[in-house]
């Protein structure tokens, strides 16, 4: 539980604590340079001071001291106001009192990542994290050591986990007074903490007399300067306005005829606690201290980048619980692009380890089998991604394949994963069989399939396995049904009665997360439109995916979904009504997604393929150049998002929409509206425009005829768009 406690909050928040650490270290260098450019203050009263200082600036309006000593004067040059560090001694002006902008940058950063109220609540938690941190921190470290009378003895063990804990041992105190006094002053900010008495009220009655030098008042005279922190003078010829004195003790009005004084009001005890907090995590006033601190802080990135090693290298460990792969007889590769093949490697992997084989499994990306001395066989999982390609964990595989001098030794067994509803069924794995063939790789049984991540599918090619290996071992896969949480319906927009296509753009309100399950990241992920959304419709356990025509920073989550006739999810989706709720989970779908930079994009989509084009257009905050080309069957009946389309090509987060109806006035599918427009298709492809295409794959098909015609003069082709990650496809 402890080191659940410790590990899972370092991990999600790692990258913010670093921020934090690091500007936070920054920033203790300010205290000690002002504290040791600063003039040693003498031991004079706050009279004598404004007399200095009014000497030589005569327009002053307040002086104020700074924790570190540091006296500042405001007043005017002229008729513009102006600020200056002021020596003591002399009253004069030694240098300007303007915050540097490297300090001011490094402030805002700090306390509130540049995001206002928002961002000081993130900082906020981000001091909870490290006080959570530190604690469990220090219950690991004692358990490490022995007990806590030995938590400062030599911990034991190597490597990360000795760095690890043996910078935790001098920087956790120092850690856990800064996360302890940032979460005081998170909670002074938003007003949880008292602040003390403050001023009293503004007195009512004054003597209306002016002109008494600050000298001649009896409590100015009776103050020590190192109890200064605001004088602030009357403003001139105001006969009602008074000096306002703050010290450490208190703040009061005097009257600025007689030098009375007319109302005070005791610093109290919150008071004084919240100057020393501030005084404890800025360092103002107590340099030394700061600089510690901010010592101990540059501990945070260290101590996050070993704490990742060690969760890496014990995931790894943890994970299938493989073997080395150069004590491996068998070699189990995967190529997964959702993680889900992972699943059927596992059920693989304990099979054959239970029949007494040594297996190792890995992505299909970390293919080498010069380092693989003891492999008697290779086993590839491949799923095919996309039309026809690798997944995300076999990126390169064909590669490394093609640039061996020989095939391996060891003989390979491929089964492909997919569905075999797309043309493109297990290609990427037939691809791999074709490469390995002219390589001359010896094959231990033919290829052979999976529908769909059909367990029935998978045990009728483990038995040929077993066989193949006189073994005796039979695949029995249990999918393991992924976590959901429930999406409420906001809001439905219909659409394509008139056509029989029922059609509606649903939006979901954001599941709410617990505190808990943010911090151990259990909660719906963060996403951006283009990812898919999995929906696990009342009595069926295989999950539906929709492309995301929202991501979260839009406060809601959004799909177009068209009725199929007998489709299950489908149906009961477009049956909803506002305040149902459906079961989902999130899947990445980092392919699809406009590259960075300002290169023009084109959108090109028909029916609910809209959807995550729109998402983009919405998400197009910086305008760079999107052109929009959508199909559909009628303008009266099938227009989606027809009112943000005519807003957003307004304030320019499109450039230009071409819509392309097929029973219109003038029937036109989306692939003949880019050959009518095949001049700029071409001209702002050539120019770098990324392509995406969304919707059926019939319309799929017909787009890419289209753009390889417009696009063959140029001399480009799909193929090299592809490789140049200038053209994506989101098909069904």
């Amino acid at each position: 539980m402890i080191r659940s406690l410790h590990r899972w909050p370092g991990l999600i928040a790692a990258l913010l604590l670093c921020v934090i650490a690091l500007s936070g270290t920054a920033l203790s260098l300010f205290p000690a340079l002002e504290s040791a450019s600063s003039p040693a203050v003498p031991a004079i009263s706050v009279a004598e001071l404004a007399e200095r200082v009014q000497a030589v600036e005569p327009t002053v309006e307040q002086i104020r001291q700074a924790p570190s000593g540091r006296i500042t004067a405001y007043y005017y040059e002229g008729d513009q106001p102006a600020a200056a560090v002021i020596d003591p001694s002399t009253g004069a002006a030694i240098g300007s009192a303007d915050t540097s902008a490297v300090q001011r940058w490094l402030t805002n950063l700090h306390r509130s990542l540049f995001l206002d109220d928002a961002g000081r609540i993130v900082a906020g938690v981000g001091a909870a994290t490290m006080l959570a941190l530190t604690i469990s921190g220090l219950a690991l470290l004692a358990r490490r050591t022995g007990g806590w009378r030995h938590i400062f003895a030599s911990p034991r063990g190597r490597g990360d986990g000795r760095l690890h804990a043996s910078i935790a041992r001098f920087s956790v105190a120092g850690l856990m007074l800064s996360s302890l006094t940032a979460l005081w002053m998170t909670a002074s900010t938003f007003g949880f903490v008292p602040e003390g008495a403050g001023a009293p009220a503004f007195p009512a009655d004054v003597s209306g007399r002016t002109g008494l030098a600050p000298a001649s008042i009896e409590l100015l005279q009776q103050t020590p300067i190192a109890d200064l922190r605001k004088l602030t003078f009357p403003v001139a010829g105001d006969k009602n306005d008074v000096f306002t004195l703050k010290t450490t003790v208190g703040e009061g009005y005097l009257d600025q005829g007689t030098g009375a004084l007319l109302a005070w009001s005791d610093a109290g005890a919150w008071a004084s606690v919240s100057e020393f907090i501030i005084m404890l995590h800025t360092g103002q006033g107590a340099s030394v201290l700061g600089l510690l601190l901010g010592l101990s802080a540059l501990a945070v990135p260290v101590m996050s980048w070993s704490g990742i090693r060690l969760w890496l290298g014990g995931r790894k460990d943890r994970k299938s619980a493989s073997v080395p792969a150069d004590k491996a007889d068998t070699i189990v590769l995967v190529g997964s692009e959702g993680g889900t093949t992972w699943g059927f490697a596992e059920t693989l992997r304990a099979a054959l380890t239970a029949a007494g084989e040594k297996v190792h499994v890995g992505p299909m990306s970390a293919f080498e089998p010069a380092r693989w001395p003891r492999a008697k066989r290779i086993v590839l999982l491949a799923s095919t991604y996309g039309d026809g390609e690798a997944p995300s964990s076999a990126h390169g595989f064909l590669q490394l394949l093609a640039a061996l001098p020989s095939a391996p030794k060891a003989p390979l067994a491929v089964l492909g994963f997919g569905d075999r509803s797309f043309p493109a069924f297990c290609s990427y794995a037939a691809e791999i069989v074709g490469a390995a063939e002219a390589k001359g790789w010896r094959q231990l049984l033919p290829m052979d399939t999976v529908d769909r991540q059909s367990p029935q599918d998978f045990a009728r090619w483990g038995r040929d396995l077993a066989q193949a290996l006189g073994l005796a071992f039979e695949l029995n896969h249990q999918a393991v049904a992924p976590k959901t949480l429930e999406l409420r319906l906001l809001s439905r927009r219909d659409y394509g009665a008139d056509v029989q296509a029922a059609t509606a753009i649903l939006r979901f309100a954001l599941p709410k997360v617990s505190f808990w399950q943010m911090l151990t990241g259990q909660g719906f992920p963060r996403f951006e439109a283009g990812d898919l959304v999995g929906i696990l419709p009342e009595g069926s356990d295989l999950p539906r995916l929709y492309s995301l025509a929202s991501g979260s920073r839009d406060g809601f989550l959004e799909i177009c979904v068209r009725r199929h006739p007998g489709g299950l999810c489908s149906s009961q989706l477009t049956m909803l009504e506002p305040g149902d709720s459906v079961h989902a989970f999130l899947r990445r779908n980092p392919g699809f997604r406009p590259l960075r930079g300002k290169a023009p994009v084109l959108l090109i989509g028909a029916g609910t393929g809209i959807g995550p084009l729109a998402g983009f257009a919405r998400a197009n905050r910086f305008l760079r150049p999107m052109h929009l080309y959508f199909g559909a069957r009628h303008p009266s009946s099938d227009a989606l998002y027809s009112e943000e389309l005519a807003s957003w090509q307004e304030d320019g987060r499109l450039a230009s929409v071409t819509h392309a109806y097929s029973r219109g006035s003038r029937p036109i599918y989306v692939q003949d509206a880019l050959r009518k427009d095949a001049s700029r298709v071409a001209k702002l492809v050539t120019a770098g425009a990324q392509v995406m295409v969304c919707g059926g794959r019939e319309m799929a098909v017909g787009v890419a005829s289209a753009l390889s015609d417009i696009l063959a003069p140029q001399g480009l082709t799909l193929a090299t768009l592809k490789a140049e990650g200038r053209y994506a496809e989101d098909v069904y």
